[in-house]
C-alpha cells in the first residue's frame, strides 16, 4: 500500500478506545504510514501522558492536545477548527475519528475534499437509547453526521448492527474490523500466590455489572461460602460499590485496587468475571483469553463474536443467582476450567490478533479511497 498520512481523532485518552488507538498507530507506523494524533488535553491523567510520550517520538505527522468536553458545547467549534487545520496542514488522506466526539470532529473535516473521514464509535453514541431526551438529541445528530462518513469501521458485527438499528445505514462503506492482542500478550499468565479467587478489571460503572458481582459474591457467603475478589479500575460509580460492599458486610472479601495495566491486573485473581450490562468487543476478554485466564462473562454486545463456539457458557446480564453458580462451577471446575480457557486462548490466537485487525482497518482505508477516486474526490 502507498504510504498514507492518517490523522487519528479522539476525546478521552482512557480504556479500550485510547489503547486501540495506540496499537493501530503503532502498527500503522511500522507499515510505513504517517500517523498523527489529537486527543483532548484535560483527561487520561498520568498514565495517558506517559503513553504519549512514549509514542510521540514515531508520529511523523504529531501529536496535540486540545480541549475536547463530553458534551456539547461552544469549545467544539475551537477543536473543530484545529482538526480541519491539521488535517491541511498534514495533507492528510485519513481522518479517523475514534467515539462520539472523535468521529464528529472527523466527519466535520471540511475543506479537504481528498481526505477519507473514517468514523469507529467504540460503544460512544450507540450507548444512548431513543427513550431519553439526551438519547434522541444524540442518535439525530448521528444520523445528520452519517451522511459525511466515507468509511465506517466497527469493532464488531455487534456494533455495527446497533448502529444500523439505532442510527440508520451508513451511506459510506461499512467494514468490521475486531480487536486484536499482540503476540506478546499470549504469554501465560501466572497468579500471584495472594490472588483472590476474582478478578474485575474496567471502568466502575454501572454499566459494567459490578454490583451484580458483588451481589453475587453476598449470595454466596449467605450459602456458606466465602469468595474473595479484587476489583481493579476507577469510575464515576466507585463510591456506590464501596457503599454496597460496607452495607453487605463484605469487606473482608472484596478489595478494591486502583487502575493499572491489564497484565499485572490479571496476576491478582485466578478466575476474570466480566458482568457487563453492555460491550462492544472488550479488550479485557482478549487479554485474559490470550493469557490462559479463565473467564465469566456475559453474553452481551460482541463477547459472544469472541467465544464463538463457547458462547453457550456466556450468563445473562443483571442475574446475580446465575453468575454466583457460574462462580462456583468455576472454581470448583478444575481440569474442565483449565482446557475452557485454553480452548479460547486459542480462539483469540486463531481470529483476534493486532495483525488483523490492522489488515482489517488498511483494507477499508484502501477501499474507500478508491471510491473517493472514482467519485473525484482524489
Amino acid at each position: 500500500m502507498t504510504p498514507l498520512n492518517i490523522l487519528h481523532v479522539f476525546r478521552s485518552p482512557v480504556g479500550g478506545l485510547f489503547r486501540h488507538v495506540l496499537d493501530l498507530s503503532r502498527e500503522q507506523t511500522v507499515r510505513g504510514h504517517r500517523v498523527g494524533l489529537i486527543a483532548d488535553s484535560s483527561t487520561g491523567g498520568e498514565r495517558a501522558e506517559a503513553a504519549f510520550r512514549a509514542i510521540e517520538p514515531s508520529l511523523a505527522l504529531g501529536l496535540s492536545r486540545i480541549s475536547m468536553r463530553r458534551h456539547l458545547g461552544i469549545g467544539d467549534s475551537l477543536a473543530i477548527a484545529h482538526v480541519v487545520r491539521r488535517a491541511a496542514q498534514t495533507h492528510a488522506d485519513i481522518v479517523h475519528g475514534h467515539g462520539a466526539k472523535g468521529g464528529a470532529y472527523a466527519r466535520l473535516t471540511f475543506g479537504n475534499r481528498r481526505a477519507v473521514r473514517a468514523y469507529t464509535p467504540h460503544g460512544g453514541s450507540l450507548l444512548f437509547s431513543h427513550h431519553t431526551l439526551a438519547g434522541r438529541f444524540y442518535l439525530a445528530a448521528e444520523r445528520l453526521l452519517m451522511r459525511r462518513g466515507d468509511l465506517f469501521l466497527f469493532e464488531s458485527a455487534f456494533s455495527a448492527n446497533v448502529f444500523h438499528e439505532k442510527i440508520g445505514t451508513p451511506l459510506g462503506l461499512v467494514r468490521i474490523a475486531h480487536n486484536g492482542v499482540s503476540p506478546q500478550e499470549f504469554d501465560p499468565v501466572v497468579a500471584r500466590p495472594d490472588a483472590t479467587d476474582l478478578v474485575f478489571l474496567g471502568e466502575l460503572r454501572h454499566l459494567k455489572g459490578v454490583d451484580v458481582l458483588i451481589d453475587a459474591i453476598a449470595r454466596l457467603r449467605h450459602e456458606g461460602r466465602s469468595v474473595t475478589a479484587t476489583l481493579v479500575g476507577s469510575g464515576p460509580d466507585r463510591a456506590q460499590f464501596h457503599g454496597q460492599v460496607d452495607t453487605l458486610g463484605l469487606n473482608d472479601l472484596i478489595n478494591f485496587r486502583p487502575a493499572m495495566p491489564g497484565p499485572e491486573a490479571l496476576k491478582l485473581g485466578r478466575i476474570m468475571v466480566v458482568p457487563s450490562r453492555f460491550e462492544s468487543l472488550p479488550y479485557v476478554i482478549l487479554e485474559a483469553a490470550a493469557g490462559g485466564v479463565p473467564l465469566i462473562a456475559t453474553r452481551v454486545g460482541g463477547i459472544p463474536e469472541i467465544f464463538g463456539p463457547q458462547s453457550a457458557a456466556l450468563l445473562p446480564p443483571d442475574d446475580a443467582p446465575a453468575l454466583a453458580q457460574a462462580i462456583v462451577k468455576a472454581l470448583d471446575g478444575g481440569q474442565a476450567t483449565v482446557e475452557s480457557a485454553r480452548i479460547l486462548r486459542q480462539r483469540v490466537a486463531a481470529s483476534f490478533s493486532i495483525k488483523s485487525m490492522v489488515d482489517g482497518v488498511l483494507g477499508g482505508y484502501g477501499a474507500a479511497l478508491e471510491t473517493l477516486r472514482r467519485n473525484g474526490r482524489r
